[in-house]
C-alpha cells in the first residue's frame, strides 16, 4: 500500500508542528507540505501530489471552508480540523471525509486517515462535494448564498443570508445582525457585499449593509438620506447618495434631492 501524501493547512506554527509530529507516528502516511493560509493551500494542491488535505477552518484570508469550496474536482480529499464544535461538526462533516476537534490525539488522526483509503468513504465524498457543488452553481445562478459562513471569536458562524437584517461597521470590527442575534467579525464591508451580491442587499452607507426585506419603513431626513427601520425595531443610517440608488430601485418619485 502507496503512503498518504498529505498536506498540513493550519496558520499556527505550533499547531503545525503538533499535527506533523502525529503524522511521523503513523505508518504510511508522507508529509509533502504545510500551509500557512488558504492561498498557499490552492497553490500547493495546484502542484499535485497530494492526497489528503488537513485542513484548519479559520486561517487569514481564505477561510478553510471558502479554500476547499475552490479545489478542483480531481482534488485531495478533505480532513478538516477545528477548535470549534458549535457549527463545524455537523456543517463540514458535509462533503469532508472526516473532521477532527482540536486537540486530537495520534488514535483519532489515524481513524481519520483510515476512513480517506476507504473506498466506500471515498465515494459518499465524491458524491456529497459533487451535490454541494451543484447547490453552489444553483445558489450563484440565483444570486443568493445557501450560507454564509462568517469568521467571528467562537468560531466560524454559518447564517442564512435571508436572516441578515444588516451589517454595520464600527471601529475595526463589523457587527452582522441576524434572526435576533449579533456576530462581531473582522471580515470587511466590501467583503460581505460581495458575498452577498444580488437579492434584497443594498449599500446603504460606507459603514453599513441592509436587507431591504427586513426594512419595516424609510424615514426622511433633512439631509436627503433616510432612516431605515427594520422589522425588529432596529435602525440603519441611510446616506444621501445611497437614498437615491434606493428610490430608484424601489421606483419611488425623485424628490428635490435627486436634480442636479
Amino acid at each position: 500500500m502507496s503512503a498518504l501524501r498529505v498536506v498540513i493547512a493550519d496558520d499556527e506554527e505550533l499547531a503545525r508542528r503538533r499535527i506533523a509530529r502525529l503524522l511521523r507516528g503513523l505508518e504510511e502516511v508522507e508529509v509533502v507540505g504545510e500551509c500557512k493560509d488558504g492561498t498557499e493551500v490552492l497553490r500547493r494542491v495546484a502542484q499535485g501530489g497530494v492526497d489528503v488535505l488537513l485542513l484548519d477552518i479559520q486561517m487569514p484570508g481564505l477561510t478553510g471552508l471558502e479554500a476547499m469550496a475552490l479545489l478542483p474536482e480531481d482534488g485531495p480529499y478533505v480532513i478538516f480540523c477545528t477548535a470549534h464544535a458549535e457549527h463545524a461538526v455537523d456543517a463540514f462533516d458535509v462533503g469532508a471525509v472526516d473532521y477532527l476537534l482540536k486537540p486530537f490525539e495520534a488514535d483519532r488522526l489515524e481513524k481519520a486517515l483510515v476512513r480517506a483509503r476507504s473506498r466506500e468513504e471515498v465515494l459518499r465524498f465524491q458524491e456529497e462535494a459533487r451535490q454541494q457543488r451543484q447547490r453552489g452553481a444553483a445558489a450563484g445562478a440565483q444570486g443568493a448564498l445557501a450560507r454564509l459562513a462568517v469568521p467571528t471569536r467562537q468560531g466560524i458562524v454559518l447564517l442564512d443570508p435571508r436572516e441578515i437584517s444588516h451589517a454595520v461597521l464600527d471601529g475595526e470590527l463589523v457587527t452582522l445582525h441576524a434572526g435576533g442575534g449579533e456576530y462581531l467579525t473582522d471580515d470587511s464591508l466590501q467583503s460581505l457585499e460581495a458575498r452577498l451580491t444580488g437579492g434584497a442587499f443594498e449599500r446603504v452607507h460606507r459603514r453599513a449593509l441592509l436587507n431591504l426585506d427586513h426594512v419595516a419603513r424609510l424615514e426622511p431626513c433633512p439631509s436627503g438620506g433616510y432612516v431605515a427601520r427594520t422589522h425588529r425595531g432596529a435602525t440603519v443610517e441611510v446616506s444621501r447618495q445611497a437614498a437615491r440608488a434606493l428610490r430608484k430601485r424601489l421606483g419611488l418619485r425623485k424628490g428635490p434631492e435627486d436634480e442636479d
